[in-house]
């Protein structure tokens, strides 16, 4: 299977409707895999491209929102679209609250559901980007000296070399050399660039 192309996994017990929306999606372009039941679905080895996931809430087994539940667990950061015969208002929200794309009652509209599922693809792929991201951003991190990363922090506070030097305790030419190694290795050209990648990655000045 084409990993680049958006795959739509299918989880549901009633056979009829795993047909019915296997051939929905594939008429749209979308990969489709269908699973009888969540434990199928977690047997499967890992997608590596952009998808999301159908889900249907009642099933034999474990349940779709105990699957919801796992995958939030464990990270797993597929989008959901909550399918079901049985749900409500209330349901219906907390599974919005928990991430959940959308929410859909059986029988669902047909132009509702693929616009769910674009708006999750496009949800995933914009996750996948941003964790690829942070990726690249870490990989430069891991280059630097544990007095480059300290550096880095007062850099993103705005301060001048010789403010910085005063809080180290260095020399203002220290200061100069190891700040041309933190951007020279985080292959950025001006402070504001150094700030939005901090931030990527969760990377705080430090507490004056």
């Amino acid at each position: 299977m084409n990993e680049s192309n958006p795959t739509v996994f299918i989880v549901d017990d009633d056979a009829s409707v795993r047909k019915s929306l296997e051939r929905l999606i594939k008429s749209v372009g979308f990969n489709a895999e269908t699973f009888t039941s969540a434990e199928e679905f977690l047997s499967r080895k890992p997608y590596g491209g952009p998808s999301c996931l159908i889900l249907d809430v009642c099933m034999p087994g474990l349940s779709g929102i105990d699957l919801h539940k796992k995958l939030t667990r464990e990270e797993i950061p597929i989008p959901i679209i909550f399918i079901t015969g049985h749900g409500d208002i209330p349901m219906s929200v907390k599974a919005i609250k928990n991430g959940a794309v959308d929410f859909l009652p059986k029988p669902f509209d047909k132009k509702e559901l693929i616009s769910a599922i674009n708006q999750a693809i496009d949800r995933d792929v914009h996750t996948r980007k941003l964790l690829i991201e942070k990726e690249e951003i870490q990989h430069r991190l891991n280059t630097l000296t544990p007095r480059e990363f300290q550096v880095l922090r007062w850099v993103i506070t705005g301060m001048l070399n010789k403010q910085i030097a005063y809080e180290l305790g260095v020399t203002e030419k220290t200061i100069k050399v190891h700040r041309g190694r933190v951007m020279q290795k985080m292959q950025i050209d001006s402070v504001a660039e150094l700030v939005r990648l901090a931030q990527k990655v969760g990377i705080a000045p430090p507490n004056k």
